[in-house]
């Protein structure tokens, strides 16, 4: 009796490492187990739906991890260094820019961000990278390109670094006015290693399949893409195929639909709770889009996702100051919500 007494904690530790390491995987388990017992039928569509739409974008798939992958075996990503130096204008669109093609998500940034902040880089800058940077990457292009076509996709990138572009220049001017003088928590930020390679950014290694260690670096990242990009897309299609089942057409219509203000100010504020991740929401995007979501609608849904979501967000106010912070959402809020005005008025032009 005891050593099951004692091994109740034991199990109780390894039932949270797994939902804690697999819980995607385990939602999507779950969701089909549910269904198979409640409706078999529906269960079998969405396996067959999500099935289907992972072999349709497999080309894409393919393609975005090796981008992925490519770019941490070479440290073609140690180029974003050289953004942030020059004239502070100039600065703030070279870094929008290299936002928008940095491999990084809204999280996986947060560590560059503080060291950038440490060393003093103007917060012009960072914020035009900070915003740009969650919202498009090359392997994010491809990907939309396969699931909501190569407009949607050049749109997007547009966006982002238009929305870096403004949210860089709005803290410039208040910067200028003596503002956000101190933006990062007390104790944050100390240049960590994300410092050293802005300080000293390591030469691009192009050839990397010389390299026996790049070899294993590309191999492990191409794998760990796989993996996270397979479980999101899993799910993300799951509910895609439920969504279309279940969601009336005339519902989307009527809410989400249409070519006015109020559509795409919805998709702006519920893109922020709703939003699970940038490669699981173009699926969803789609989905609603086929059933009448108005496209500025989508649009709006995925930059407001994109910056804002839950995730993200606790990721910015725990590195930054609440001035910062609310100053990040309130861009990123407005910047969506423009975005997906002015691609819906191209849409109707």
């Amino acid at each position: 009796m005891s050593e099951i007494a004692l091994s109740r904690p034991g199990l109780l530790t390894s039932l949270r490492h797994l939902w804690r390491d697999q819980r995607v995987w385990l939602a999507s388990a779950l969701l089909l187990g549910v269904l198979a017992l409640f409706d078999p039928a529906q269960a079998i569509e969405s396996a067959g739906f999500a099935g289907g739409a992972l072999l349709r974008t497999a080309p894409f798939l393919i393609l975005s991890i090796a981008v992925a992958a490519w770019a941490g075996a070479t440290g073609a990503d140690n180029l974003i260094a050289r953004a942030f130096t020059g004239a502070p204008l100039l600065m703030i669109g070279l870094a929008a820019l290299a936002g928008g093609l940095s491999p990084f998500c809204s999280c996986g940034v947060i560590p560059l961000i503080a060291a950038l902040l440490a060393m003093g880089i103007p917060l012009s800058a960072v914020m035009a990278f900070w915003l740009a940077s969650p919202l498009m990457d090359p392997s994010m292009f491809v990907l939309t390109t396969g699931v909501l076509g190569l407009e949607f996709a050049v749109a997007k990138t547009l966006a982002a670094v238009g929305i870096g572009v403004f949210g860089g220049s709005v803290v410039h001017l208040l910067a200028r006015g003596g503002a956000l003088s101190d933006p990062l928590r007390e104790g944050i930020g100390n240049g960590g290693c994300g410092g050293a390679k802005v300080r000293a950014p390591k030469p691009v290694v192009w050839s990397f399949w010389r390299d026996a260690e790049r070899r294993g670096k590309f191999a492990g990242a191409a794998w760990n893409t796989t993996l996270f990009l397979a479980k999101w897309l899993t799910l993300a299609f799951l509910l895609e195929s439920l969504m279309l089942a279940w969601i009336p057409a005339e519902a989307v219509t009527a809410t989400l639909g249409g070519a006015g203000l109020a559509p795409i100010l919805t998709a702006t504020l519920v893109g922020v709770p709703a939003y699970l991740n940038g490669y699981a929401a173009l699926p969803l995007v789609g989905g609603l889009i086929g059933q009448g979501m108005a496209p500025g609608a989508g649009m709006a849904f995925l930059i407001a996702g994109g910056v804002t979501s839950i995730p993200a967000a606790m990721a910015v106010w725990a590195l930054a100051r609440p001035t910062v912070f609310a100053l990040y959402v309130g861009l990123s809020l407005s910047g969506a919500f423009t975005s997906g005005l002015l691609f819906q008025l191209w849409q109707i032009s």
